[in-house]
């Protein structure tokens, strides 16, 4: 029997399948160290989950925040006033030189 290109093809696929099937499994069980599974139910908080009340900015976040940016601060980088404790990559070291317009990878 000759094995096509489409059959290995499919076989890899039924493969990844019931891989990925086996792990989405294993990531969605309860642990007494991990009690909050973010995905379970995404359009609902787990009671109980800890909240966030206030995120406090203080100068050393702005000072983080505007590394590389010199004054007057244009006015785009308003949205730093309604930045609360989620991930931004704006605030954080990106790519190494030459790319690193703003500086955040230089040698002190």
């Amino acid at each position: 029997m000759k094995i096509t290109r489409k059959m290995k093809c499919a076989s890899l696929a039924g493969a990844c399948l019931v891989l990925l099937g086996a792990g989405a499994a294993q990531a969605a069980t309860y642990s007494p160290d991990h009690p909050f599974i973010a995905g379970v139910k995404p359009n609902q908080r787990p009671e109980g989950a800890p909240v966030i009340k206030t995120y406090k900015k203080d100068a050393a976040w702005y000072a983080r925040a505007l590394t590389g940016i010199v004054p007057p601060y244009p006015y785009s980088l308003k949205f730093l006033e309604d930045q609360g404790a989620w991930f931004n990559p704006f605030i954080h070291p990106g790519m190494l030189p030459p790319y690193d317009i703003r500086g955040w990878h230089k040698k002190k």
